[in-house]
């Protein structure tokens, strides 16, 4: 079967632009705002981790005139990442291009839908590799669910909060949580009961964030349809009835501590320096144009720590 050389193949920069700007308007999704981005020019490569415990020592002592200073040090270890692939194309048949009403809209229509394709299986993949049991520090349930009137989530939160400071000193400034999860938050009688002094008239991402006391509160609203082609669908939300509480850095860098960071390979996109790219080429045997998207990304947990996991915050 006859394949598209690379000079028939390139990344379309308009449709690219056009993608990449529908994705940052997709809030439903938070896996390219949970944790931080780190544009990576290497598929595969590995960085530098340090001992939490030699940070957090206390080994500063007195000193005696004439004498030398204590010494100290920390152990430095490496991790490694690697930047799957994630693929998808639409074929556009000349006879579908010849009898729309505008040459391009089958080729906006295509990247709209393979972008929502791709924001789907970003979410499904970062849940699952964060947004989980037996990934962070902590694992736990609420005593009182967070959807019965008696439970306290900001005791809950607060809680949570603590541990994470005691273990790593660094107090979370992230929550994201699941839809259902922020549903039984906005009628919780705990959090209706503080905001009826404000001059709030519902219950907002915002509004959550300053009760908490975080910089940021993330509602995972992503849904998708877990049936194979051609079955009946089935929809489900992405994220289920969770919550995650953790720390992150307004931007990476080396020495900042994170619970994790997205890896994000930039050259996917032949150059224009995003983490996807859309294509357009020819596919003369099938008389159409294939527009397909590429995204590459590794989701890494860099301090388990800094994570504290509330699962099944609320009744089913």
């Amino acid at each position: 079967m006859p394949q598209p050389t690379s000079t028939d193949v390139h990344v379309d920069a308009i449709l690219t632009n056009m993608s990449v700007a529908y994705m940052q308007e997709a809030y439903a999704f938070v896996a390219s705002r949970a944790f931080p981005q780190v544009s990576v020019a290497k598929q595969t490569d590995k960085y530098f981790t340090y001992s939490q415990a030699d940070f957090m020592r206390d080994q500063v002592q007195r000193r005696a005139d004439g004498t030398e200073s204590a010494g100290t040090g920390y152990s430095l270890s490496t991790a490694s990442y690697s930047c799957d692939v994630f693929a998808l194309h639409k074929d556009i048949g000349d006879q579908t291009r010849a009898n729309s009403d505008s040459p391009l809209n089958p080729d906006m229509d295509a990247t709209r839908f393979l972008t929502q394709q791709m924001l789907i299986r970003q979410e499904v993949e970062w849940a699952a590799a964060a947004f989980t049991t037996s990934v962070w520090g902590t694992d736990s349930t609420p005593g009182t669910l967070w959807s019965a009137a008696s439970s306290t989530p900001i005791a809950d939160i607060e809680a949570g909060k603590n541990t994470v400071l005691t273990n790593t000193g660094y107090v979370p400034n992230t929550l994201i949580m699941s839809y259902k999860v922020f549903s039984a938050l906005v009628d919780n009688a705990d959090i209706v009961d503080r905001i009826k002094y404000t001059t709030q008239d519902s219950v907002t991402e915002d509004l959550l964030a300053r009760l908490f006391n975080v910089d940021r509160v993330l509602v995972m609203a992503g849904t998708y349809n877990t049936a194979a082609e051609g079955a009946t669908a089935s929809y489900s939300q992405i994220g289920d009835r969770d919550a995650l509480l953790c720390y992150t850095p307004a931007n990476p860098g080396l020495m900042v501590p994170s619970a994790g960071y997205s890896m994000v390979w930039n050259g996917i996109s032949s150059g224009l320096g995003t983490s996807s790219a859309v294509s357009r080429f020819r596919m003369e045997e099938r008389k159409a144009d294939r527009i397909e998207i590429e995204s590459a990304w590794d989701t890494k947990i860099v301090s388990s720590a800094l994570g504290y996991f509330f699962s099944n915050c609320v009744a089913s």
